[in-house]
């Protein structure tokens, strides 16, 4: 399908049409593989006039604190990429035959019921995305259901009017869900609690979707297919592609993030288990999500810190559903071939935009690790569990780079920096040509994003460690919580700034500890001096 309004009007996305494969020829083309060689022979020129002060005896130990963590890291990465090839060449293949087998010998689901939320949507993203739900069930062929969590009556207008004239040929039965409390979190929680008063059987299939997520083609009958092909299956999530209104480099930015994305959920899917059911579309089996428990855990999930208290999470509701399907060992899959195209719109700054993307991610990741991290590798799975902890170490690791670095060539030579900004473009290059093979389009912006991606994620998780109570959510009215005023809540922000500048010193000194960039006193020569 075409991602856009159908009828007169504007089109969702300016350009080309984002559904569209890019064929291998258009994507590799003759200036691309020019501007790809043209990068690296810099690199390779860099290298050749730049001095190579790496090996110095000053800085021989920052060399080999910096290679060995660049091994462990692309050791780690090449883990990932194996094991995305064997999910999305193997085993997956297997599977979707199978589920393919079973739609063509005419097995349908019973009923499809589409969970969706919004929230001042512009009307033709909303009409965009229903316009996308009716052409699943058309083609399908299958009765359907949309259950409305609305807090505002011109969303429910536009999607009333829309069906009124669009839908008459459907057996679609469109309920509102009003909310009496807000945020998205009880508007899910009223309507799940609507759903099971009214008809939902175990069997049926549910899809969570944002009010700005338009499915792609055939993507509700993929993912249907998929658990009538394997019983045990209890939720799955799907590809994403990215529409966004604001600067290029914002969408570059995306694309790369969605590009990663691939890789990671392919690798995960191989155990079963994926690290978060994605808000943007997820689909599941009801019988689990008409559970008290799991209602009650989506729209009051907390967290008791022990310098926050108890407070509410206010986005994440993706990773509180990913949560409780850990806590009942359920099967979780990423389906490659089922696409849905979120919309983002990028207004003022765009480095403001992807550092408050940042902190709600990295927040919503510290809040829920901690405690799948609880459930042991047993429960969770070994490598799952693995990431969990490796996320929580990766944000540490990818500062000590950049904190040793700028203290060689501080306390050295210059010519240091520069060697490693020649290593940050050689090494991200290396790794975006593989990362090349799951995005839509080769862009030479990949590299620099890559590494402004993982240090700028870095330092967020590091200030949002201490900080889980504070979340902010532009995309909903922009809601914030944990912001309040008062004595109490200055004397923890004193605390959190003072814990993040002790352990951030931390890491300096164990950095300049190991690498002998500052000789510090011994332990012997301490004492005398205290003694005298």
């Amino acid at each position: 399908m075409t991602v856009g309004v159908s009828g007169p009007g504007a089109p969702l996305q300016p350009g080309a049409d984002p559904s569209r494969p890019v064929p291998w020829r258009e994507k590799w083309s003759l200036p691309v593989l020019l501007k790809i060689g043209l990068y690296l022979a810099l690199c390779f020129i860099a290298v050749d006039l730049v001095p190579n002060t790496i090996w110095d005896p000053e800085l021989r130990h920052v060399t080999l604190l910096i290679g060995a963590l660049g091994i462990w890291r692309y050791l780690w990465w090449t883990t990932h990429a194996v094991r995305a090839t064997i999910y999305g060449r193997l085993v997956y293949p297997r599977l979707r035959r199978r589920a393919d087998a079973a739609w063509d010998a005419g097995w349908r689901p019973r009923h499809v019921h589409f969970m969706m939320t919004t929230h001042h949507e512009d009307r033709r993203v909303t009409e965009s995305v229903v316009e996308s739900i009716c052409a699943q069930l058309r083609d399908m062929g299958v009765p359907g259901s949309i259950w409305l969590g609305s807090s505002n009556l011109e969303d429910e207008r536009i999607i009333e009017d829309y069906l009124r004239l669009n839908a008459d040929d459907l057996d679609l039965e469109f309920t509102i869900v009003r909310q009496n409390q807000p945020g998205k979190r009880m508007a899910i929680g009223l309507v799940l609690r609507a759903m099971s008063r009214g008809g939902v059987r175990p069997d049926d299939i549910v899809v969570f979707m944002d009010g700005d997520s338009v499915l792609g083609e055939g993507c509700v009958q993929k993912c249907a297919s998929v658990f009538q092909a394997d019983p045990e299956l209890r939720a799955v999530t799907t590809d994403e592609e990215v529409v966004c209104f604001g600067p290029r480099w914002v969408h570059n930015w995306l694309a790369l993030r969605f590009t990663q994305r691939r890789i990671a959920m392919q690798s995960h899917s191989l155990s079963s288990k994926v690290l978060t059911l994605t808000g943007r579309m997820s689909a599941f089996r009801a019988n689990h999500l008409l559970d008290i428990r799991f209602i009650r855990l989506l729209e009051a999930d907390h967290l008791n810190h022990w310098l926050w208290g108890d407070f509410r999470f206010l986005s994440g509701d993706d990773k509180s559903t990913w949560y409780y399907m850990l806590t009942i060992g359920a099967k979780m899959l990423y389906l490659p071939d089922a696409m849905v195209y979120t919309v983002e719109h990028v207004q003022g700054s765009g480095i403001a935009r992807m550092v408050q993307n940042f902190r709600r991610w990295s927040g919503n990741m510290l809040r829920n690790g901690a405690r799948a991290i609880a459930l042991g590798p047993r429960r969770v799975g070994f490598l799952i569990w693995w990431c969990l902890v490796d996320q929580r170490i990766a944000m540490w690791t990818m500062l000590v780079g950049p904190i040793m670095a700028v203290m060689a060539s501080t306390l050295h030579t210059a010519s240091y920096l520069v060697s490693c900004f020649i290593w940050i473009a050689v090494s991200r290059m290396a790794l975006c040509l593989a990362m090349y093979g799951y995005s839509r389009r080769v862009s030479l912006a990949f590299p620099f994003l890559l590494y402004l991606n993982q240090l700028i994620n870095a330092g967020v998780k590091v200030y949002c460690l201490f900080r889980l109570s504070k979340q902010r959510w532009t995309n909903r009215g922009d809601q914030a919580a944990g912001y309040r005023i008062g004595w109490g809540e200055r004397v923890r922000e004193a605390m959190a700034s003072y814990l993040t500048f002790l352990y951030v010193m931390a890491l300096c000194l164990a950095v300049v500890t190991y690498t002998r960039l500052i000789e510090l006193p011994s332990l012997n020569m301490t004492l005398a001096l205290l003694a005298g």
